[in-house]
């Protein structure tokens, strides 16, 4: 029994897993990474409510004060001559009341706004300073599931903090999201690693932390990292130019599985199928419709949904592009007129959810579509389960109010269920295809 005892323990010492030691590179790289904070009253004292709500009221007074105070944020050097990437929701609303930039070394700067980009949510900053030290960038084409990264940021305001994870998928869309490739990680990010960047284990920049999911606003791992191939992209027009300038062709897409190819006669999973084709748009002009599969853009192959979004932006408005694909099998080619794209707002730091006991994931409802909607708030269902989908709430659903209560965020969602107590009816206002209905919800005792 001993021998076989030992003989167990020397077999799972044989494939013990070493864990990687991140401490070269936080003394490497941390020097590059800088604490953001935009002064701005209103979105100020917003987020340090949902702060509270998240994490505890007492901890919070003593950590950020009773009053509004400012934005706080991380970033980082991409340059020695004071270039700072950042989160385009850090810094667009609170600007107005200047933008601070803390080194790690405790300097501190007015930083001056050169762009920021709603869509993809990077900013970019500059502060008048000199042979600063600065990230190096790496490939995000080298990303891979099961890959260790770290992230260095102010969690809260809490400076050069660092937390590491693996990444858990590359190339994820996210709803109102569809034109960025983010990476997934399960690193713990938290409100305050906003802006910061996600570094792999050679210490180079892959991705700027940008989202989170999460029920109480603090991690759940759930992370996900706008890649730095695109940031940058971003970042070197907004110095050129003050701002971004992409394409759109009108279309929304969903993945191609192997039984939607099966039943639409489609070579292949590749490409991207057309759900919607927006009315007076560029793919309705072209021909294109509904359950048309495009596997080529402007000479490019391509193989998912992500690659012709990124495409499609990537063109310049006005230019003409061939679009190959696959209608009932056979395949087509038309000729797009590319219209320029219209900013959207950029996501907040957090996309929680009411998870329990309703069985409901919601996410903002982004100033476009709900301009285009012609509503005030509101918030949009991401998954629906347990009671909620019996109730019948379903995904792209917009819930407006709750017991003739507006909302217009998800926190005010999850006040408001919370505030009806157990065993509690609640009324929701659901639109749902420009129709609106009421769904009853009884909450457990």
């Amino acid at each position: 029994m001993l021998r076989l005892a030992f003989l167990a323990v020397a077999l799972l010492g044989g494939c013990a897993i070493t864990q990687p030691d991140f401490s070269s590179l936080v003394k490497n790289e941390a020097a590059a990474v800088v604490r953001v904070g935009a002064f701005g009253a209103s979105l100020a004292q917003d987020q340090r409510d949902d702060q509270r709500r998240a994490e505890g009221d007492d901890f919070l007074r003593r950590l950020l004060g009773p009053e509004g105070g400012p934005i706080l944020g991380s970033g980082f050097l991409i340059s020695e001559d004071g270039y700072v990437l950042t989160n385009a929701h850090l810094v667009e609303e609170g600007a107005a009341g200047g933008v601070t930039v803390r080194l790690a070394d405790g300097r501190e700067f007015k930083a001056k706004l050169v762009g920021a980009d709603a869509l993809s949510d990077i900013a970019v900053l500059k502060i008048e300073a000199r042979q600063l030290p600065h990230v190096r960038l790496g490939d995000p084409r080298a990303v891979e599931p099961g890959q260790w990264v770290a992230a260095i940021g102010a969690p809260l305001g809490l400076e050069s903090s660092v937390s590491a994870g693996i990444v858990s998928a590359v190339g994820r869309t996210l709803p109102e999201e569809s034109y960025l490739p983010f990476i997934q990680t399960d690193v713990p990010i938290n409100p305050g690693n906003s802006g910061g960047p996600l570094f792999n284990l050679r210490g180079e920049v892959i991705g700027v932390n940008s989202v989170i999911y999460s029920a109480s606003g603090g991690s759940m791992g759930l992370s996900f990292a706008v890649p730095i191939d695109v940031a940058m992209n971003v970042a070197r027009q907004l110095q050129a130019r003050g701002k971004i300038t992409r394409g759109r062709i009108g279309v929304r897409l969903q993945d191609l599985t192997p039984d939607l190819a099966r039943a639409l006669g489609a070579p292949s999973t590749g490409g991207a199928l057309i759900v919607d084709v927006l009315p007076d748009g560029p793919a309705e002009r072209a021909g294109l419709r509904s359950s048309d599969i495009i596997v080529r853009f402007g000479g490019k192959r391509v193989a998912s949904p992500v690659d012709l979004m990124r495409l499609a932006a990537e063109a310049a408005p006005r230019s003409a592009v061939e679009i190959v694909y696959v209608r009932q099998g056979a395949s087509a080619r038309a000729i797009a007129f590319v219209e320029e794209a219209l900013s959207a707002v950029a996501p907040r730091e957090s996309a929680p959810m009411v998870s329990d006991p309703l069985g409901l994931l919601v996410g903002p409802l982004d100033a476009g579509r709900r301009k285009r909607l012609g509503l005030e708030g509101g918030v949009v269902v991401r998954h629906a389960e347990g009671a909620a989908d019996r109730a019948g709430i379903s995904e792209g659903d917009i819930i407006l109010s709750v017991n003739g209560t507006p909302v217009a965020t998800p926190y005010a969602l999850n006040e408001r269920v919370r505030a009806a107590g157990k065993g509690a009816s609640l009324a929701f206002l659901v639109q749902r295809d420009g129709t609106r209905n009421f769904v009853a919800l009884r909450l457990p005792e």
